[in-house]
């Protein structure tokens, strides 16, 4: 398997899901109407050989796709000019409303050049990006995973705030931890995109242009009502899966990084993380375990998923660490979306089940292919 296949093969199984049919509650069930945006990213580690690694990335404006190419020196996508998510003076989400007209809306340029790609908002994906912080705190003496935090009139451990952000995804936790990134120097507000903030620091020296945690509140205000949110926080889905692949410990090492790079958390803070990553209970975009009861059901990855899932309205992502102990297969998953709360067929679903039906498609295509 070459990289070459790994990309035809992702961009046939997005294609496949029609993606653009998909029913649209805003629309009144009508189909959507367009292709949606997607952006994905597959790393598959077969034994014995060098990583396998493509991304391909969808939107109204390139309903066919495009393949990633990575740079050779930093392994930064090189051919995709990304722009960010907006909001509108209210603070809400516009790209993606019905009858939204891209030809009006001015994204602002984010990094990179060649065809333009407006990057969807990642959600509590981003979540992973606030562990990853309060990690290198711990890391470097500034805190620890025993030390109370009070937030909103409740004082708990901070490793007991992280595991609620990551595995019930709650936003009072991501508010705790973020406050507590601000109370001790990590991050501050920015006025504007080039303020100094220490994760985007690390993200610069991990060679990860397309993270970005920028205009949270000292308070742990990180969402569209704070000013942050929205075009203030970005994940691509290829450098939040190399953001993950630093996590994984069974990973081989980075390639796009020094043969002596120093690790991005500690081994001991590594396995924090990890823990939290393992115990994920919302198994609901390309895996859908925890909906198997509700009609309808589509299974998705079928294999141990060590993950982080975001969804709003407007958008769904995931990322994550697959395992499949029956062959032995391996590899990190990430995807954003457009495909938010609006598309879901039930009430207790967070997306269209085409999404862990594409999760199937992959997996049943790598365990066939590696």
């Amino acid at each position: 398997m070459t990289s070459s296949d790994l990309a035809d093969a992702l961009r046939t199984a997005v294609l496949a899901q029609r993606f653009e049919t998909t029913p649209d509650q805003l629309q009144g069930g009508a189909p959507l109407g367009w292709h949606p945006s997607v952006d994905l990213a597959v790393a598959v580690f077969p034994r014995g050989a060098a990583p396998v690694c493509a991304n391909v990335l969808f939107s109204r404006e390139h309903p066919n796709g495009l393949v990633a190419s990575f740079d050779a020196t930093t392994g930064a996508v090189d051919n995709v000019a990304f722009h960010a998510d907006v909001r509108d003076a209210a603070g809400d989400s516009i790209a993606w409303l019905p009858g939204s007209d891209w030809r009006r809306i001015a994204f602002p340029a984010w990094f990179g050049s060649g065809p333009r790609f407006v990057a969807p908002y990642p959600a509590s994906l981003l979540k992973v990006m606030v562990a990853v912080g309060v990690a290198r705190l711990v890391d470097q003496g500034r805190s620890d995973w025993a030390l109370p935090l009070t937030h909103a009139g409740k004082t708990r451990p901070s490793a007991d705030w992280l595991f609620d952000m990551i595995t019930v995804s709650s936003n009072e936790a991501t508010s705790a931890l973020v406050a507590h990134l601000h109370e001790r120097g990590a991050i501050r507000r920015e006025s504007g995109r080039d303020g100094h903030n220490e994760l985007h620091d690390l993200f610069a020296a991990e060679r990860l242009p397309g993270l970005r945690i920028a205009n949270t509140r000292a308070d742990g205000g990180w969402g569209n009502g704070a000013g942050s949110g929205v075009g203030q926080i970005q994940m691509t889905a290829w450098d939040a899966l190399r953001l993950i692949w630093r996590l994984d410990a069974g990973a081989p090492p980075p390639h796009w990084l020094p043969a002596d790079a120093p690790p991005l958390v500690s081994a001991a803070s590594r396995d924090v993380l990890r823990r939290t990553l393992d115990s994920q209970k919302l198994h609901h975009n390309l895996s859908s375990e925890s909906l198997r009861t509700l009609p309808g059901w589509v299974p998705g990855i079928p294999a141990r998923f060590a993950h982080k899932t975001g969804n709003t309205q407007n958008y769904g992502s995931d990322a994550g660490i697959v395992h499949d102990d029956a062959t032995g297969l391996h590899y990190l998953i990430a995807v954003t979306t457009s495909l938010g709360t609006r598309y879901a067929p039930h009430p207790e679903a967070s997306t269209t089940w085409r999404l862990p039906a594409l999760g199937a498609a992959i997996h049943a295509w790598l365990k066939t292919n590696t």
